[in-house]
């Protein structure tokens, strides 16, 4: 499908979204704690997310073609603990522990535009393969955007990723991407966190999309809660997420959600 390519003003007006975004991550960064609730964090981004005349735009979302099927996400933010790759959703019964590992994703419109980024955190200190785990998706991450050129093709993106991420003993979930966005959460184009021979659509200036690699210390295998929603390791075993927004322009990435 065709990539809608975003102006100067239309990106500016995501990079507001996207800074709207990073303040609720570093309001959040205070109350990741043992003995906080998922519930807890979710209503404190929602109050923050509104209060600045933006929407949850995960709340009541339904992925294209899929109404019906499952059910509206029932959360402002995703919350995945530990074994939980993606679209964790908040609970009350949810007690963070100390050396847990959350992934929190966040999305909202702003003045008619989406910010989306996602970031783990540490509860407390965390074991070395965990420590190593973030390390090494962050490192994943950047190099992605370094990538994220005019000229270069998508495929180099996921290559990179997926490179550095095996060559330090970890796996690279295949089933969820990057996508481009704006007015709307998901656009073209499709971009994929490991290395595919035909994906060779060009990066071009005035593309806007994420990159958020999701890395898991053992398989990339994956499962679905019977929620519907929440995905986990198939074996148990730790994942990691990290994600900006950036928009392509001939001097090189904007991250807008940094």
């Amino acid at each position: 499908m065709p990539v809608t390519l975003k102006s100067a003003r239309q990106i500016a007006l995501l990079r507001d979204a996207g800074q709207l975004v990073r303040a609720t991550f570093d309001l959040l960064r205070e109350h990741v704690r043992p003995g906080v609730t998922t519930a807890e964090l979710d209503a404190i981004a929602e109050e923050f997310i509104r209060g600045k005349g933006a929407d949850p735009v995960y709340k009541g979302y339904v992925p294209g073609g899929r109404r019906g099927v499952i059910p509206p996400f029932p959360a402002t933010i995703c919350a995945s603990v530990n074994d939980v790759i993606c679209h964790g959703i908040p609970s009350k019964k949810e007690r963070l522990r100390q050396g847990d590992v959350i992934g929190v994703d966040i999305g909202l419109r702003l003045n008619g535009w989406i910010g989306d980024a996602c970031e783990t955190y540490p509860v407390g200190d965390v074991d070395d393969e965990t420590h190593r785990l973030i390390e090494v998706t962050k490192q994943c991450l950047a190099l992605g955007i370094e990538q994220a050129r005019v000229g270069n093709t998508l495929r180099k993106i996921g290559a990179v990723i997926q490179t550095h991420a095996e060559s330090n003993g970890f796996s690279v979930v295949r089933e969820y991407t990057g996508h481009g966005l704006g007015k709307n959460l998901h656009e073209d184009p499709t971009v994929l966190h490991y290395d595919e021979p035909r994906n060779i659509r060009k990066i071009m200036a005035g593309m806007v999309f994420t990159i958020e690699p999701m890395v898991n210390a053992g398989g990339a295998a994956t499962k679905v809660d019977s929620d519907a929603w929440t995905v986990r390791t198939s074996d148990g075993r730790r994942s990691v997420q990290f994600e900006h927004t950036l928009a392509i322009t001939d001097d090189g990435p904007i991250i807008l959600t940094a």
